[in-house]
């Protein structure tokens, strides 16, 4: 088994069948979580993580971890597949997340789902260092899925605003994150 603090997209990018193995033994867990979180049908839940996983190994050669972590691109797939199936259903539906816990991976799923929850928080940290419009815009956007255009119809804001909060919030948010953690020596 793969050291968890080493990535493995980029060996399934090349076709190593043991790094298959290992990423869907390390992520199933975090898209089951997600698909049933967020997915109105029950049913389709099985669909939607193959789907999932599916996604994961042709993008496997997008990653770069210069960009975030391998879960939250991993994470990002998987909402972006459960929101597409929402939409071409007509069923998109806002959900309401724990205010502790953003992403919620399984409880016994061992020190990368601590490290996922503590992402996770120190992500929900940043987004309430920033200004109310642009947490209000990112949230609409990242965690309903909505396009510039609904985000601007719900709140009554001009597109070229929602845009702008969006890009700004989205910037602040980085340098946040990129800074050091609650805690760590900075």
């Amino acid at each position: 088994m793969p050291d968890p603090s080493e990535p493995l997209l980029p060996l399934v990018a090349r076709g190593d069948a043991a790094a298959v193995e290992a990423c869907l033994q390390r992520y199933t867990p975090l898209v089951w979580s997600l698909a049933r979180r967020l997915s109105r049908d029950v049913n389709a839940v099985d669909d939607v993580v193959q789907e999932i996983l599916v996604d994961v190994w042709r993008s496997a050669a997008r990653f770069d971890p210069a960009l975030g972590t391998e879960a939250t691109f991993v994470a990002t797939i998987a909402r972006r597949r459960i929101i597409d199936r929402q939409r071409r259903a007509g069923k998109l539906r806002t959900v309401e997340l724990p205010e502790e816990d953003v992403l919620v991976a399984e409880p016994d799923a061992g020190p990368a789902a601590a490290d996922t929850r503590d992402d996770a928080r120190f992500a929900a940290l940043a987004l309430e260092q920033l200004k109310p419009e642009q947490r209000r815009v990112i949230l609409l956007a990242v965690f309903e899925g909505l396009t510039h255009q609904e985000i601007a119809a719900s709140t009554g804001m001009p597109l070229g605003t929602v845009k702008s909060h969006l890009r700004r919030g989205l910037e602040r948010a980085a340098r946040i994150l990129r800074g050091p953690r609650p805690g760590e020596p900075g």
